[in-house]
């Protein structure tokens, strides 16, 4: 015993001796995130993984979309695809936005051309009983599983987001049975039953928070909620029906302490009331510019926002939107570069490593020493 104590006794002194193992460094995109001045600008891509990339189009031929969120392995793989070619920032779970209501609701399908499809859209009162609530644990295991394995393989300082789909935009897919053009049976539910619309969004916006956590809990360290069709809304109307439900999600989350990402595309008419739900951090699209949003958003950190067409232009053109980009933002903390909405089927890989590659060389030292308000946060 005496001897064991003198050879634990000596191990421990030649441990004191040695030098401390280096920090692993932290994600850049977390500090961006959160307005810190960080060395470069990060970047990443909405719809990174998947759909542009030649190795997830081999899968693609051999497995369905939904088999391929469902098998942890495969969705792993996808998750770590875009890191690996492209060296992006972050890592974006492999999934989609109705997968939670695939789990809680049948005869949900995701359609190659139409995305979502729902066979039965709901019309009354009666289509909420369908709805049950979420378990995580027994309705979406898989989900986990992937998270922990992206997150075992993924480098030191990139970052691993979730996401899921805001509850306005989950509504609409329900009512009109997939996408829209003018989302007439979203807004007629909306304005002729508000309070069954009101419950409707509720009962979705307690869906994505038991997602949301459930990823948080398995390593994801941002998350993203996308409000795909929230631009569709008036401001009036946003306020009304949309925001409260988003509100809740956001909300709910804040005592992880993970950046929360609210993206709505279309929506620069909306960005103030977007912000005022509850995130960290606001995606801006193409159509606004970067300045002015940030104007508008005061403190708020931004994600965007490059036109997705801009890929396909010449190297050049493509170099000049993205330092458009940057300058908009005029060097201050608080920006996560980002398209202004996804990734175009058939974008080159190769146009998206240029963007990370400059990006990077061009975002060095990106808002050292500056607030995050900084001259943007002044009156617009």
């Amino acid at each position: 015993m005496r001897a064991r104590a003198r050879l634990a006794g000596t191990v421990a002194e030649v441990s004191d001796a040695l030098p401390a193992a280096p920090p692993s460094p932290a994600p850049v995109l977390l500090d961006a995130c959160r307005g810190r001045p960080t060395s470069t600008v990060p970047v990443w891509f909405m719809r990174q993984a998947g759909r542009s990339l030649p190795e997830y189009r081999e899968l693609r031929a051999r497995y369905g979309f939904s088999e391929i969120v469902r098998q942890p392995e495969l969705a792993a793989e996808v998750t770590l695809q875009p890191v690996r070619r492209l060296g992006v920032d972050a890592a974006i779970l492999f999934s989609d936005i109705v997968t939670p209501l695939e789990a809680v609701l049948s005869g949900i399908a995701i359609s190659p051309d139409r995305g979502p499809v729902v066979d039965q859209p709901f019309r009354s009162a009666a289509d909420l009983d369908r709805l049950r609530p979420l378990e995580p644990a027994t309705d979406l295991p898989y989900v986990a599983e992937t998270i922990r394995l992206v997150r075992r393989e993924l480098p030191a300082g990139v970052a691993l987001i979730g996401f899921a789909g805001a509850p306005f935009t989950l509504a609409s897919y329900l009512v009109e049975g997939g996408k829209s053009n003018d989302y007439r049976r979203t807004k007629a539910l909306m304005y002729g039953e508000p309070a069954l619309w009101a419950r409707l969004v509720e009962r979705l916006a307690d869906i994505t928070l038991a997602a949301l956590d459930a990823q948080v809990a398995a390593g994801a360290q941002a998350v993203q909620l996308f409000d795909s069709w929230a631009g569709a809304l008036s401001e009036a109307d946003y306020r009304r029906y949309a925001q409260p439900a988003s509100a809740r999600v956001l909300h709910g989350l804040a005592g992880h302490g993970v950046p929360r990402i609210h993206f709505a595309v279309g929506a620069g008419h909306l960005l103030e009331a977007v912000g005022e739900a509850g995130a960290d951090v606001v995606g801006v699209d193409w159509r606004t510019p970067l300045d002015a949003a940030r104007r508008r958003l005061g403190a708020l950190a931004v994600q965007g926002n490059l036109d997705p067409t801009a890929l396909f232009a010449p190297p050049e053109a493509l170099d000049a939107k993205v330092r458009e980009v940057l300058a908009a933002n005029g060097g201050r903390p608080g920006h996560v570069f980002n398209l202004g909405w996804g990734v175009l089927p058939d974008t080159d890989p190769e146009a998206l490593r240029r963007v990370v590659e400059l990006v990077h060389a061009e975002g060095a030292g990106a808002g050292a020493g500056r607030s995050s308000a900084g001259p943007a946060a002044g009156p617009g």
